[in-house]
């Protein structure tokens, strides 16, 4: 790998990403929308061109003359808030893959890698369980999985080699999204008792630095065709990360369980195993929990002072 191109590359993930790449020296470009690069750092190594998820089909007149190898898709409209549930923007994120798909092709790349979820298979088991009523956020994951059918499909079709990385929940310093760990860890900030569910459902949590190694691995090291879960390899019970979280900020508040009803899909653990990934490609996890929500936790309060 000596030539990437990373998509959404001034966001949460791939700006990590992004970084991960220049690290291990792999000269970059970055697509960013409308000319947002404010999380990206000034490298010798790192061109960037401004685009727009709609015009991802006009995509390579844009970029300059390179020997590119690698295509990482990492943007996606809505991925947080009220948009996951946006069904027009989900199934036009899936198209708008499938553009970055081909534009990866025409411009000479071997390898074509995007950001899946685990959300995908939590999605297809909410909507094929008999008498289920999914919420909305399973468009978000239904848009995922139409994603990734048809990219295996064009990819088979115009000769790329696809791999697809499946994020459990990555978290950590750069996110700002009203998501779990965030929002807990304001309210512990803030001196609040958070509540939740019961916390008996199956989950894991996988720190930003963890994730844009594994992106960087999956790319240079993983097989064509298959697919990658990115995780902590420490799935487990979600009461158990939070009572993790708990000791590590906020010994002094209490996390109050089962005031909140759950309503989602409990995937079985074997369903958060990552030792295909550490097979294939060499990589596992090395930030725990505790001091992932530490140095968030930092950050936030950095943030607010």
């Amino acid at each position: 790998m000596t030539h990437a191109i990373v998509t959404g590359a001034n966001g949460f993930i791939g700006s990590a990403v992004v970084k991960e790449l220049l690290r291990n020296d792999v000269q970059v470009c970055a697509v960013v929308h409308n000319g947002h690069s404010d999380n990206l750092p000034d490298a010798s190594n790192l061109h960037i061109v401004s685009y727009d998820l709609a015009e991802m089909s006009q995509l390579p007149a844009k970029l300059p003359l390179s020997d590119y190898d690698i295509f990482y898709h990492l943007a996606w409209a809505g991925s947080a808030g009220s948009e996951r549930a946006n069904t027009s923007l989900q199934l036009q994120n899936a198209q708008w893959t499938v553009e970055a798909l081909q534009a990866a092709k025409e411009v000479g790349c071997q390898r074509f890698i995007c950001a899946g979820s685990i959300m995908e298979h939590e999605t297809i088991a909410a909507a094929y369980t008999q008498g289920n009523k999914p919420g909305l956020g399973y468009i978000y994951g239904g848009g995922k999985v139409i994603a990734h059918i048809m990219c295996m499909s064009v990819a088979a079709k115009i000769g790329i080699e696809l791999i697809w990385p499946e994020i459990t929940n990555a978290y950590g310093v750069g996110e700002r999204s009203p998501r779990l760990v965030n929002t807990t860890i304001q309210k512990c900030i803030h001196g609040e008792s958070p509540q939740f569910t019961a916390g008996t459902q199956n989950y894991d949590f996988v720190y930003i630095d963890d994730v844009a190694r594994a992106f960087y691995l999956i790319g240079k090291n993983g097989k064509s065709f298959h697919e990658y879960l990115i995780g902590s390899s420490s799935a487990r019970p979600l009461r158990e990360f939070l009572t993790e979280m708990q000791e590590a900020i906020a010994p002094e508040l209490e996390f109050k369980f089962g005031d909140i009803p759950f309503t989602g899909v409990d995937l079985p653990l074997s369903r958060f195993d990552c030792s295909e990934t550490e097979k294939d490609t060499g990589f596992r996890a090395e930030v725990s929990f505790a001091e992932g929500c530490r140095r968030t936790a930092a950050w936030w309060k950095k943030l607010e002072a």
